[in-house]
């Protein structure tokens, strides 16, 4: 029995990782409220914070199952594994519904935030005046980023190594998304879909033992990115999570309400009902990324007539807070049986 629930843990954890991975996509979602709703947040900070000198020494030294139990081995793999398989696979799904039922998607992300809000906010007792004057901060940092307009991109391997940094954010940070970051500085197409499709075809042609690519400038520079946006990507996880670790140690309320003011201010961000603006080229015609898709640069937003697109959408806004409530419900239960 006990096997049993070993294996549906280990599954449950991939379908975890599967939701960060597809969440930290999605421009003003962060996967970081997944592990916060699902009750692995705190679990995933501190694991990662287990990466630093004791465990390279152990690694250096050869020792690779105690450096793997070290760094609380298996639930990280396991959750990285469905993260990566959702950055090729369930985020492929989520990018064709964003296209062709855009306000659905959207209203139940905007669901799951309120209902990630009511999760937070109902254990939280702590309430003074620094915990309120953080919710307020946190808001308004939450709404400014909303509205700020997109920088040019930029494939400077420095600048690139820094977006690795500030990606990660909505993975560490809940309600703080690190895919809206990267869209506000210019690089959201180059680093989350140019590069990412030039190492899916470079595996595809692997596999055909087609090596022509290695005679692609084009192809190798995006690989090269992609390479050290990885790495700025792991640096900021580990920084991230040490710096957490400490703040929630000695500074817990006050984190608590700053993440449920960032997840306030986020509303902004993924509000249903606005008009998409699309990057122009000099000449007015629209900018394609690789995969053909119009490079948004930003939206505008706008209150809906009620109709039954309305509706509809209301319904599916409904659908992402039973979400958030059934997640809730799973990670009460866990935690329970755990105890």
């Amino acid at each position: 029995m006990q096997s049993t629930r070993t294996l549906r843990d280990r599954i449950f954890l991939v379908i975890k990782g599967l939701g960060m991975g597809a969440a930290n996509k999605v421009p003003g979602v962060s996967g970081g409220v997944v592990a916060f709703v699902a009750g692995f947040y705190e679990e995933f900070i501190y694991s990662l914070q287990k990466v630093n000198k004791t465990a390279f020494k152990l690694l250096l030294n050869g020792r690779f199952r105690s450096f793997y139990r070290y760094i609380n081995g298996r639930f990280l793999g396991l959750l990285f594994f469905g993260m990566i398989v959702s950055f090729f696979s369930v985020s492929k799904i989520l990018d064709y519904f964003l296209v062709h039922y855009e306000l659905y998607v959207w209203s139940m992300f905007f669901g799951m935030i309120i209902g990630s809000i009511y999760y937070i906010n109902k254990d939280f007792k702590a309430w003074n005046y620094k915990t309120i004057l953080a919710i307020i901060i946190g808001t308004i940092l939450g709404v400014s980023i909303s509205f700020l307009d997109p920088a040019k991109e930029n494939d400077n391997l420095w600048f690139v190594f820094f977006c690795g940094i500030i990606s990660v954010s909505g993975m560490t940070l809940p309600g703080f998304s690190g895919s809206f970051i990267l869209m506000l500085i210019g690089n959201y197409v180059l680093l989350l879909v140019d590069s990412v499709n030039a190492l899916s075809d470079t595996i595809y042609d692997l596999f055909r033992a087609d090596f022509s690519f290695v005679n692609n400038p084009s192809r190798i520079r995006l690989l090269q990115v992609l390479a050290v946006f990885t790495f700025g990507s792991l640096t900021g996880l580990v920084t991230f999570s040490h710096l957490l670790t400490y703040i929630l140690k000695h500074y817990k309320d006050i984190t608590i309400s700053s993440i449920i003011g960032f997840i306030v201010g986020s509303l902004g961000v993924v509000w249903p009902w606005k008009k998409t603006i699309y990057k122009l080229s000099e000449d007015g015609s629209f900018m394609f990324d690789s995969t053909g898709s119009k490079i948004v640069a930003n939206y505008e937003r706008y209150i809906p007539q009620l109709n039954s697109e309305t509706y509809l959408a209301i319904a599916y806004i409904v659908l992402g807070i039973l979400i958030v409530l059934a997640l809730e419900w799973y990670g009460h239960k866990t935690r329970k049986s755990n105890d």
